[in-house]
């Protein structure tokens, strides 16, 4: 199975800054929006960010608003979370994902390509 490849997580200290960043294989075709959403110990996967195929369109979830900033580099075939003020309850397992095709939403059943995660943990 040919996956998206994220890194960049790690330890920090809440209000501190992390990004992560997401390789995006060619062989992943009709992509249409790029996402990215995060696990918790003992919950349920969620929605982070999303961005849109021409990158105009953000989406965000509540939660992260004003701290975290998706991103994309056509060029370098790569997709970023830019993480600012983070938190405790930032900490989780996250993912980067691909809706393709002609899926909508911005639900995790939306998208149907996904990396292995990165963990990012928050100290404090």
């Amino acid at each position: 199975q040919v996956e998206l490849v994220e890194s960049g997580g790690g330890l920090v200290q809440t209000g501190g800054s992390l990004r992560l960043s997401c390789v995006v294989p060619e062989s992943i075709s009709r992509i249409n929006a790029m996402g990215w959403f995060r696990q918790a110990l003992g919950r349920e996967r969620e929605f982070v960010a999303a961005i849109s195929w021409s990158g105009r369109r953000q989406y965000y979830a509540d939660s992260v608003k004003g701290r975290f900033t998706i991103s994309r580099d056509d060029a370098k075939k790569m997709v970023y979370l830019q993480m600012n003020s983070v938190k405790p309850e930032d900490t989780a397992v996250y993912y980067c994902a691909a809706r393709r095709g002609y899926e909508l939403g911005l639900a995790e059943m939306n998208f149907s390509s996904w990396g292995q995660g990165t963990q990012v943990t928050v100290s404090s």
